[in-house]
């Protein structure tokens, strides 16, 4: 079952933009959670995030389907062209496991970040830090706004 979305807001900073799901969580990590059935969520990357890491090469899961996970914790990794992640737990609770469409279409986590390309399943309670699409707009402008900084940074060196 992938996530349905419902409405969006657009978001655009600098060079960035996106379209961001607004009944959706997200966590300062840039992953999204959205609920499922009861209890139930999925978790992806945001659009952010994938472009962070560039286009999607290969993913896996450390901890076993049905494990108790706890917010921070590492899940698994994900490796795009541009960086290799850890998956951080974005919940307490039990790991439902990964998404085993992308065992075959990785390349859908890039495609379709906020739909088809969710990564796991987590049946449990979100971060305390996860936030609405109004407070992880708050995020993204930061921590666009450091990278900006940064690269002013560099060019005058």
């Amino acid at each position: 079952m992938d996530p349905v979305r419902s409405k969006t807001i657009h978001y655009k900073r600098s060079h960035f933009t996106t379209q961001l799901p607004v009944d959706y969580l997200y966590s300062p990590s840039h992953c999204w959670m959205a609920k499922q059935e009861a209890g139930v969520w999925a978790v992806g990357l945001t659009r952010f995030a994938t472009r962070m890491l560039g286009e999607m090469v290969d993913h896996g899961f450390d901890t076993a389907a049905d494990a108790a996970i706890e917010p921070g914790q590492v899940l698994g990794w994900i490796e795009g062209f541009k960086a290799i992640s850890d998956l951080f737990c974005t919940a307490s609770g039990v790991f439902r496991g990964g998404n085993p469409v992308l065992k075959e279409q990785i390349d859908l986590v890039n495609k379709d970040c906020y739909g088809k390309g969710w990564l796991y399943r987590v049946e449990g309670t979100p971060d305390s830090k996860c936030v609405d699409v109004g407070a992880y707009r708050e995020v993204l402008d930061k921590t666009i706004d450091r990278i900006m900084e940064k690269q002013k940074g560099d060019e005058i060196q």
